[in-house]
């Protein structure tokens, strides 16, 4: 019976680790999206620093192979990491980029004790002020630790799998903001 229970607790903090792990990089893509979603950010540099949240200080931020090395570079720790987001979201481009939505797909989670590696692909449109576009996917190997209590990301790492051009005035409708975060009642039925 303690062999039992013992290999009942490894399973169910597998499966809580793997559930937070999967919040960490949800929020992170969530927190990268263009407008922000989360309600209450008051700019990019608030952004950042709720970014900053999910990584541990001796974390490093990184884009691999033939596209991703050049443009990405590799950043290690978090005052590293804060400024390579510094530049991404401090450069002004014309034209303006209106619309940049995460979608992950393809999870892999491994879970080894405090450590843990998470591998997804994520698609994301780029759409901007001129009505142009580009589709953009990635492949990501992130890590993470166990660290206070809470997982954290020890690694993010990033590689080009596709960037495609989308024909002109590829979505017509989409906000300049979001309000969907905002607190207030829940409509009823």
């Amino acid at each position: 019976m303690t062999d039992e229970l013992a290999e009942l607790r490894h399973r169910v903090e597998v499966l809580e680790a793997e559930a937070e792990i999967r919040r960490i990089q949800a929020r992170y893509m969530f927190l990268c999206d263009t407008p922000c979603p989360e309600y209450g950010v008051t700019g990019d540099d608030h952004r950042i620093e709720l970014i900053l949240e999910l990584y541990t200080e001796d974390a490093a931020w990184e884009g691999v192979g033939e596209y991703y090395d050049g443009q990405f570079g590799r950043a290690v720790g978090k005052d590293r990491i804060r400024a390579h987001f510094e530049r991404f979201w401090g450069e002004k481009r014309d034209p303006a980029l209106v619309l940049n939505a995460h979608y992950l797909t393809s999870e892999q989670i491994h879970v080894d004790g405090g450590r843990a590696e998470g591998q997804w692909i994520h698609v994301q449109p780029w759409l901007y002020a001129d009505g142009t576009g580009l589709l953009r996917s990635s492949r990501l190997n992130n890590a993470f630790r166990r660290q206070d209590g809470r997982w954290l990301i020890t690694r993010t790492r990033t590689e080009n799998v596709f960037i495609a051009p989308l024909p002109g005035g590829f979505a017509s409708d989409f906000p300049a903001s979001s309000v969907l975060m905002a607190p207030g009642p829940v409509p009823g039925p």
